[in-house]
């Protein structure tokens, strides 16, 4: 019970030192929220640019202003550092780093394991360890339990260990870190009681529950119930256009109903670091124990080929227009994976993008956040500037994010076809929007001339 109390009585007066490793999307916000709630903070990454970034009052996170860095900085309550060995010196670790998936589409742990290497080598008696990096049920007792009490430690004596699922938004004016509930597992009941009362001083409402696999399993559900309803939203846009109905109408008519129904809306693909990945992990942890998720892997191939279906589309308009994809010029608007932000996280422009120079288009984008990006041969392709005089030549455009910025009617009257992917285009008249999921009226007397 020592180190039980010497810690709650550090959390309960706010002398604890608290790191946060992975400056990300989750870490950065995360670290100023907590020196917010009073506690002194050494944030931890490897990116030696993030860490110089960070020391001179900068932030590279859109919904971290640079004054919230920099007042912290200067107050003495943030350290940016790249040097692990800080952890000497930490009353708690929280471990924010990514958690993608392999080409094989299996999860990569390696930097959780990275980082538990560290603490093995660093901690000192009596820390409270808490995972945030979304993964599969069970990664915090076999990744980080296990290979510490390998070391002759007992969780809940020498070291506290809870799972406390990250919920970042980008870009959302609503939710942050702060007002969206904080789900907490710990391993042992002293654990989340460590666990609840640290993130007490942090956020608006702590969610305790009975164990880590349950707080882990917590976020996978959030995630995969939004990936299957996109999923069947986006079959339903596909069958939709098939039939030359108009999708958007029908949810809108199905969203009246008061009860049973929660609209979602197709798409050119999904984005962003959780739908994509997270219910992979959970469809691969179930097959340790011989149990298939026909509903996972489904959706998942129905949301992996809507870029194409974008590609299909937009050869259907262009060939009303007697053109074909190879050789036309082709403007995507928006890159990033969601309105109003910089992120490009598995954007699913990105792969719109290769499937266009792949079918031998000539590519340009624009977009105001996200103004450069990698393509597969590693070369920068950076954003066009705003100049409709210029997007008139286009032989199309098509509307991968629907950024507020956007002037929707000029681009409309530019009259251009317009592949619309998000209905951004919804209430101005024009014969040259074509959304998806509402099909292709295609006069034959147009068609007799080519035209």
């Amino acid at each position: 019970m020592m180190y039980f109390n010497r810690l709650k009585d550090r959390l309960q007066n706010k002398t604890a030192k608290v790191g946060v490793v992975g400056l990300g999307y989750v870490g950065l916000p995360l670290s100023m929220e907590m020196v917010k709630g009073g506690f002194t903070v050494f944030g931890i990454d490897t990116d030696e640019r993030k860490v110089e970034a960070l020391r001179e009052g900068k932030s590279y996170i859109q919904d971290v202003p640079d004054a919230a860095v920099a007042d912290a900085v200067n107050a003495g309550m943030f350290f940016p550092t790249s040097a692990y060995d800080v952890m000497k010196e930490l009353d708690m670790i929280s471990i924010c780093v990514p958690t993608p998936l392999s080409e094989n589409q299996d999860p990569d742990t390696s930097f959780i394991k990275s980082v538990v290497r560290e603490i093995k080598k660093h901690m000192q008696k009596g820390t409270l360890i808490v995972l945030e990096s979304t993964t599969y049920p069970g990664t915090t007792e076999e990744l980080i339990q296990f290979e510490l009490e390998a070391q002759g430690l007992t969780a809940g004596k020498d070291f506290f260990l809870c799972f406390s699922p990250e919920r970042v938004d980008p870009g959302n004016r609503n939710y942050n870190t702060y007002n969206t509930p904080k789900v907490i597992g710990g391993t042992t009941e002293a654990c989340k009681e460590l666990g609840v009362l640290l993130y007490g001083h942090v956020v608006k409402t702590v969610v305790p529950v009975s164990s880590p696999k349950v707080a882990e399993m917590s976020k996978l559900l959030e995630n995969t119930f939004r990936s299957v309803n996109i999923a069947f939203v986006n079959e339903l846009a596909m069958m939709c256009d098939r039939m030359e109905i108009d999708v958007w109408e029908v949810i809108r008519a199905a969203s009246t109903k008061p009860f049973g129904f929660m609209p979602f809306h197709p798409g050119p693909g999904i984005g962003g670091h959780c739908i994509p990945l997270d219910p992979m992990y959970l469809s691969w942890k179930a097959k340790e124990y011989r149990f298939y998720s026909k509903f996972i892997e489904l959706a998942q191939s129905i949301n992996d080929n809507m870029p194409e279906y974008v590609l299909t589309k937009t050869a259907q308009v262009l060939n009303k227009y007697a053109k074909s994809i190879r050789n036309s010029k082709v403007l995507i608007l928006g890159m990033a994976y969601k309105p109003d932000v910089d992120d490009l996280r598995e954007s699913p422009g990105l792969e719109v993008y290769e499937l266009f120079r792949g079918s031998g288009a000539f590519v340009d984008y624009y977009d105001p956040y996200a103004t450069s990006f990698k393509d597969e041969r590693g070369a920068v392709v950076a954003s066009v500037t705003y100049d409709p005089a210029a997007f008139a030549r286009y032989d199309c455009m098509v509307f991968i994010t629907n950024h507020r910025c956007f002037s929707y009617h000029e681009l409309a009257a530019l009259g251009v076809p317009i592949i619309d992917t998000r209905n951004a285009f919804a209430g101005i008249p024009s014969d040259n929007i074509y959304k998806l999921g509402t099909g292709i009226k295609t006069p034959e007397a147009k068609l007799a001339v080519g035209v």
